[in-house]
């Protein structure tokens, strides 16, 4: 360590937390070459690691602050993505499953915290059976993809601008074996920042010529399964932040559900299968939704 060397101490009280998954997976992204959090010290017993310091500068804040640097930024992040996703084949057996039961779970947030818990909204027999349609979708469409290692949050908020190796990659605790699409959604579908359709457009036709896993598929027949798999994850996204307020006091993030939803309504009207659920969102969800914060 040298004199003016930054880290971190994480405490994990063991009864609420265990590292082990921590360890294991920054262990992972080590091997496999990335910027990641690195475990330097670990005191299982007591719950406290001793990490390295991948500084304080987010995507989101440098984009925001200069939106000049995105296109470098992202570049990076998606060249990271391609590296994970390659070099983590041989870890893909150690991860847990991103299955049918655990997608249609998170799906199912969307229903119970944000429609139901926070918007009271009722569903009708109709609207239960197009419900449950679109979640056997979703949900069948996305383990049909190609399995790699997913982050399952890699976003603005969990990339770290870098002066060497960029990004600097956060809270990878949670990653699994699931979609080739999941997390390239998560970058380029943000919850916390929009892109231009145009630009998504290039950043996923960037990531399709550069991965030799998404070119088994069409373009066409990849960008398809993008856009599902997007769905999926904003129906997540929007429960977990009504969750996170009633739950657990988190107020800040339901300012973030417009935006969320927004991907939906903005997707859905490409896919016929799909015209229930952007129907259900843009005409009974958004608009009490705003009621609630005028």
């Amino acid at each position: 360590m040298q004199a003016d060397e930054s880290l971190i101490i994480m405490d994990a009280p063991p009864p609420q937390e265990d590292c082990r998954p921590f360890i294991a997976i920054a262990t992972m992204l080590e091997k496999i070459g990335l910027n990641s959090v690195r475990v330097l010290e670990a005191n299982l017993e007591d719950g406290f690691l001793l990490l390295s310091d991948l500084g304080s500068l987010q995507y989101l804040q440098a984009v925001e602050s200069d939106p000049e640097c995105a296109p470098s930024l992202y570049a990076d992040a998606l060249d990271a993505l391609l590296h994970l996703q390659m070099g983590g084949a041989k870890f893909e057996q150690q991860l847990p499953r991103y299955d049918d039961a655990r997608m249609r779970a998170e799906m199912s947030l969307f229903r119970e915290w944000l429609c139901e818990h926070h918007l009271g909204l009722v569903f009708s027999s109709y609207e239960d059976s197009a419900w449950l349609k679109t979640l056997e979708l979703l949900s069948h469409h996305a383990t049909a993809q190609q399995q790699v290692i997913v982050h399952r949050d890699y976003h603005s908020r969990n990339l770290m601008v870098m002066d060497k190796n960029n990004p600097g990659i956060l809270d990878f605790q949670d990653a699994v074996t699931g979609p080739l699409t999941y997390d390239l959604v998560s970058l380029l579908k943000d919850c916390y920042i929009k892109w231009p359709a145009s630009t998504v457009e290039k950043y996923v036709h960037y990531f399709y010529e550069r991965s030799a896993l998404a070119s088994r598929k069409s373009v066409a027949d990849f960008t398809r399964d993008f856009d599902l798999m997007g769905v999926q994850r904003h129906l997540k996204a929007s429960g977990i932040f009504a969750r996170l307020m009633h739950r657990d006091g988190k107020y800040g993030f339901l300012k973030d559900v417009p935006r969320t939803l927004s991907y939906i309504v903005q997707v859905a009207p490409h896919y016929d299968e799909l015209r229930f659920l952007g129907e259900f969102v843009e005409k009974r969800v958004l608009p009490v939704l705003t009621e609630t914060h005028e």
